[in-house]
């Protein structure tokens, strides 16, 4: 088989496994590639080897640079569907306790050091430090409709 066929298929195939296993246009880039590897072998024949090195250098350069114009993959947090939780283990003022927040068990402290929240005590969530939920007691804002969703 001549190298030119065995980069278009090679190019061909990457660019299939792409579209089976998205990888962040990484296979595409190294199909396209090897089919400008198999042109350049069509026009220069010359050592497998040195195909090789030059489809390798290729989409190399061409990942870096076409890196820049995808979309960057967002970081909010997913804690934005709700401001309610329930507070699984007593908080006393200045440590961390559990609630369930979205049907998970979360860490969490009061946003006010100087506040203890009972167990089973409803609680808004009202921002985040790592992975522990900073949560606030409802009783101690009576009257507080206007709680939106925390901004993480």
């Amino acid at each position: 088989m001549s190298p030119v066929y065995l980069w278009i298929v090679a190019g061909t195939i990457l660019c299939l496994v792409e579209v089976i296993f998205p990888v962040d246009f990484v296979a595409v880039v190294m199909g396209l590639s090897a089919v400008a590897t198999a042109g350049v072998a069509l026009l220069v024949p010359g050592s497998f080897a040195l195909q090789s090195l030059f489809w390798l250098g290729l989409s190399v350069l061409s990942i870096i640079l076409l890196r820049r114009f995808l979309p960057r993959p967002s970081r909010k947090s997913i804690l934005q569907d709700a401001v309610e939780g329930q507070c699984l283990t007593a908080i006393l003022p200045g440590e961390t306790g559990r609630v369930l927040y979205e049907g998970n068990s979360w860490r969490a402290e009061c946003q006010d050091p100087d506040v203890a929240i009972a167990v089973d005590e409803k609680v808004y969530v009202v921002g985040r430090s790592g992975n522990t939920l900073l949560v606030y007691p409802a009783n101690a804002l009576p009257g507080r409709s206007d709680i939106q969703h925390p901004n993480f």
